[in-house]
């Protein structure tokens, strides 16, 4: 097709300044950008580092806490002291001091299993961090993959409209040659004008799409939005999904159903908090202290001291007005609520699976639909420009034609992009997005 090459030619020479003035961007190098530098990502990694710190055995309270303590009491008192001989002392302004410290410890050292529960749970907290962070990565990199083809798709649009304008232009130079030469009417030129005008305005639109495309791309990029770049031409579908062997990858590595399994064995470790309630705590006390009292009046003017000290207190719950009793049922009802958010999720999970596989199993069969059409209508195209040079069919059947064409392209590209967006929600639902 002579005028297919024309046209090649002419769009690689107009492209090569400008690809060399532009940042030419993968999908590899978007991504990378991406996990480095999106705010959403940012905000899932610092949060997991809150619950890798929150993590500890300190927090579940099983470790002792060793405190360091000053005590120091003074008084100026008016005193009056009987003795047993029943005379009387009398000072005013009597001074008296009692000055305690040292270091103490106190560690529960047994609350009805609870610390070894809360302990569990803060792993649990741990994990469900590490499950949001991967959902949210996994949410922009889709994100990445959606826009960028959008991008992709966007560009094979305006080639074709491209192609149309160059045919266009041919049709114009043919119809001025007829109407110089008196073959051909005003009217016939000024139509392929107007259709000529009419495809450079698409044309603009079509730019205007890709311009705001790169646009979102550099937003999810967290970088400058006005930074320009060009991607790759092409959209490449991987054909061999299977619905089962996805069902079975979403089971073990979709993040939002993992997040929600780790839901519900917090609620279990919160219930056996709230059951260690019924048990007693068992707190031991031990420390070195120094001590010194002085009196400006008695038998003991001053005395000091020094020396460990130690003990323990077990305190029994009895009663505490049936709250205990409260607190279980709600904890039991709060982990049936995790049963039933689990069981939903996965329902929801395994019926957005199905859909779009069905999707992307029917846009699996367009695209091979839509490249016979493209054929079809590329060789329909070149039949009628030769006929229209000469004189042989109407300016309208020509335009049909050429619309046809445009149309042919545009619903092949739409396949592409349409099955490649299932093809990634496919891979997100399941776990395996690659990045």
């Amino acid at each position: 097709m002579k005028l297919k090459s024309l046209y090649i030619v002419l769009v690689l020479m107009s492209c090569i300044p400008k690809i060399q003035a532009q940042e030419i961007l993968t999908l590899e190098e978007a991504i990378k950008i991406t996990l480095e530098y999106n705010f959403d990502i940012k905000l899932s990694k610092n949060e997991l580092k809150i619950d890798e710190q929150n993590n500890s055995a300190a927090n579940a309270g099983m470790l002792p806490s060793l405190n360091a303590i000053v005590t120091n009491n003074n008084s100026l008192l008016n005193t009056t002291q009987t003795q047993l001989d029943g005379s009387q002392r009398t000072l005013d302004g009597a001074k008296n001091l009692n000055l305690t410290y040292g270091v103490g410890l106190d560690w529960t050292i047994f609350d009805g299993l609870r610390m070894f529960a809360r302990k569990e749970q803060l792993n649990i907290l741990q994990k469900q961090g590490e499950a949001e962070l991967k959902l949210a990565i996994l949410t922009k990199v889709s994100d990445v993959y959606l826009t960028y083809f959008d991008i992709v798709q966007q560009q094979q649009q305006m080639k074709a409209l491209d192609t149309a304008i160059v045919i266009s232009q041919e049709r114009v130079n043919t119809a001025q040659n007829r109407f110089t030469i008196g073959k051909a009417s005003k009217l016939e030129l000024l139509n392929a004008q107007v259709d000529l005008n009419t495809d450079n305005s698409l044309l603009l639109k079509q730019k205007e799409l890709i311009k705001n495309a790169k646009i979102r791309l550099n937003e999810i990029l967290a970088r400058d939005v006005q930074i320009e770049f060009v991607v790759q031409s092409d959209i490449t579908i991987d054909e061999s999904l299977k619905l089962e062997e996805i069902k079975t990858a979403a089971t073990q590595h979709n993040p939002q159903l993992q997040a929600q399994l780790l839901a519900k064995n917090s609620a279990e470790q919160q219930l056996k908090q709230v059951k260690s309630g019924r048990y007693p705590t068992v707190r031991i006390t031990s420390g070195y202290n120094f001590t010194r009292s002085e009196a400006s009046l008695g038998f003991i003017t001053q005395s000091t001291g020094r020396g460990f000290v130690y003990g323990f207190s077990a305190s029994v719950p009895i009663f505490n007005g049936f709250l205990q009793n409260r607190n279980e049922k709600i904890a039991k009802l709060q982990l049936e609520n995790s049963n039933v958010t689990v069981a939903q999720q996965q329902q929801i999970i395994e019926s957005q699976l199905s859909i779009a596989f069905q999707s992307y199993a029917t846009n699996l069969d367009l695209i091979k639909l839509e490249d016979k059409n493209v054929k079809i209508a590329e060789q329909n195209l070149d039949i009628t420009l030769a006929k229209f040079k000469i004189g042989t069919i109407t300016p309208i059947e020509f335009r049909s034609a050429q619309q046809n064409l445009i149309d042919a392209k545009v619903r092949y590209s739409n396949a592409l992009y349409l099955t490649k967006i299932h093809e990634i929600t496919l891979k997100e639902l399941a776990g395996s997005l690659s990045f």
